[in-house]
């Protein structure tokens, strides 16, 4: 039998139970993921299957992208907390669907491009002006700078980036 909204009896349960994590499970989630190293934990982390992600990437569907993951599947009685909250690639969270997955069969999903030091400063350039080093009191060049259009008032030296200029 139904109910006025077209709902079945039998489905109120998962009905009362929210679909998506709130803000807090978000920032806890993003939290307890693996750091990567030399780069700031604001705004870089990585997955489960060990892919470099973009807080600014979220539920796109690029090789940095990530979304929000129920470890258990939602559908399978998972609940939208904290506990129950990873991030993954877009392209890994699509191949595991429904299903709970061991993180190591999970990186045979993972896109194939691999980021240089480079690219990454690159893309954080783009995407926030700036490239944050954690611990590092300096500051970076941003790309007006670079491409020699803008004079920093800051008179304190820029970083220099832990990678080789190539020839």
């Amino acid at each position: 039998m139904s109910k006025n909204n077209g709902e079945k009896e039998g489905n109120d349960n998962q009905n009362l139970r929210p679909r998506f994590f709130d803000k807090k499970a978000k920032n806890m989630c993003w939290a307890k993921a693996a750091l990567v190293p030399g780069r700031h934990p604001d705004r870089w982390r990585k997955d489960v299957a060990g892919n470099i992600v973009c807080k600014r990437f979220c539920n796109c569907s690029g090789c940095l992208c990530f979304e929000y993951d129920h470890i258990v599947p939602f559908s399978k009685g998972g609940e939208s907390t904290m506990d129950n909250c990873q991030i993954l690639q877009t392209r890994v969270n699509r191949y595991k669907s429904d299903k709970e997955v061991d993180p190591k069969i999970l990186r045979g999903y993972s896109c194939d491009l691999k980021f240089t030091d480079k690219e990454l400063d690159i893309v954080e350039m783009a995407v926030y002006g700036d490239v944050m080093r954690p611990g590092n009191q300096c500051r970076c060049r941003s790309i007006a700078e670079m491409l020699g259009t803008f004079k920093a008032k800051d008179h304190m030296a820029p970083c220099k980036l832990p990678y080789v200029e190539e020839s």
